[in-house]
């Protein structure tokens, strides 16, 4: 796929300078360009490896000295990061399904597909699923009765969406996600030793050995407009009301999202991160990765927790958390300065107690 500089600056909305005829037909790290494709330098520390390289035109920040640089043209950005996200959809080549309905897919009769709908070999349509306008269902994906997806959808390889799963618009499903399994909800005849211990912070009271009972997950998913889910990531059905996510929400791979969970708008879920059941999180939250998130809490709008963060309690808008338990970060961080403190603190009293125990009673 081939794109002069001026075809990608005008569809990026950006300053183009130089010779912006140049063809490119891909990107490249600048060390390793060659001279058909663009260069991604897009700070100064990126541009000092150009020389490495062969390019002839880069993604520059704005205000940047392309002709220094040994450029013949650029395309300038005051953010070229996101800039990246409308270059990185120009150039993608994509997964190269093919389109139209392989006749190794199996549909059933009752499902309703829109207009340029592709559906790969092994893949499963079920009864009553509606698949938007455009949709792609890749390979080996499974789609279950009375789903609803919304236009432009992407499923890549083996993905499952269980039955009554509601989906939005432009949808895009890494491979091996899994949206509506059932959730993880067992109770005992009795009250249980882990409700004791939760109750009591630690006593599990008389042990009493019990099996498990399931309960059965009635509810569905629903997931907004604009939603990402990355590889082997799950988001479980609700127990009787539906598991909610809301528009532009997106997520890393190996997310756990627990029964009932709501989720805002644009969120952002990085890899490995938990939540447990029935948690409510509001918009423009970020869990760092492997961020874990006790049930029953609220999470208000706005809040970020750092990598690694264990949220046991609900955290008020705008909140920026850290640790285990989950702290305010400023907090967190001089808790840590004063922890790596200790050694020597203790060295200190160790050595005043000698001094102490060693002095002359008679001084």
């Amino acid at each position: 796929m081939a794109h002069t500089i001026e075809q990608i600056a005008r569809s990026l909305g950006l300053r183009a300078e130089g010779d912006t005829a140049i063809v490119v037909r891909g990107v490249a790290e600048p060390a390793e360009a060659a001279p058909d494709q663009l260069a991604l330098a897009m700070k100064p520390a990126f541009a000092a490896m150009l020389p490495q390289g062969r390019a002839q035109a880069a993604m520059l920040w704005d205000g940047a000295d392309w002709r220094a640089l040994g450029l013949k043209a650029a395309i300038l950005s005051p953010r070229p990061r996101y800039a990246m996200a409308g270059l990185s959809a120009l150039v993608d080549p994509g997964q190269g399904y093919a389109p139209g309905i392989h006749p190794m897919a199996q549909i059933d009769p009752s499902a309703s597909l829109g207009a340029d709908v592709t559906v790969g070999a092994f893949a499963v349509i079920g009864p009553g699923a509606r698949i938007g306008d455009r949709s792609v269902i890749a390979p080996h994906c499974y789609v279950g009765a009375n789903v609803v997806l919304g236009e432009d959808a992407l499923l890549h390889s083996g993905v499952r969406l269980n039955a009554r799963v509601t989906i939005g618009a432009r949808f895009i499903a890494q491979p091996n996600a899994v949206v509506g399994a059932d959730g993880f909800s067992f109770v005992t005849p009795e009250v249980s030793a882990v409700e004791r211990a939760r109750e009591s912070l630690g006593d599990q009271g008389d042990l009493v050995a019990q099996s498990w009972a399931r309960i059965h997950s009635l509810g569905g998913v629903t997931i907004g407009d604009d939603v990402e889910l990355g590889a082997q990531t799950c988001i479980d059905r609700g127990t009787v009301r539906d598991t909610v996510i809301g528009n532009g929400v997106k997520f890393d791979n190996l997310v756990q999202i627990g029964h009932n969970v709501q989720i805002g708008n644009d969120c952002l879920i990085c890899a490995q991160c938990g939540v447990a059941g029935s948690t409510a999180i509001g918009n423009n939250v970020v869990l760092g990765g492997h961020t874990g998130v006790s049930d029953n809490l609220t999470i208000g709008d706005n809040v970020i927790t750092g990598g690694g963060t264990k949220v046991l309690s609900r955290i008020p808008a705008g909140r920026v958390m850290l640790g285990y338990p989950a702290m305010k970060m400023e907090a967190h961080i001089e808790l840590y300065k004063l922890l790596r403190r200790l050694p020597r603190l203790f060295a200190e009293v160790a050595e005043m107690k000698k001094s102490v125990s060693n002095s002359d009673p008679n001084d």
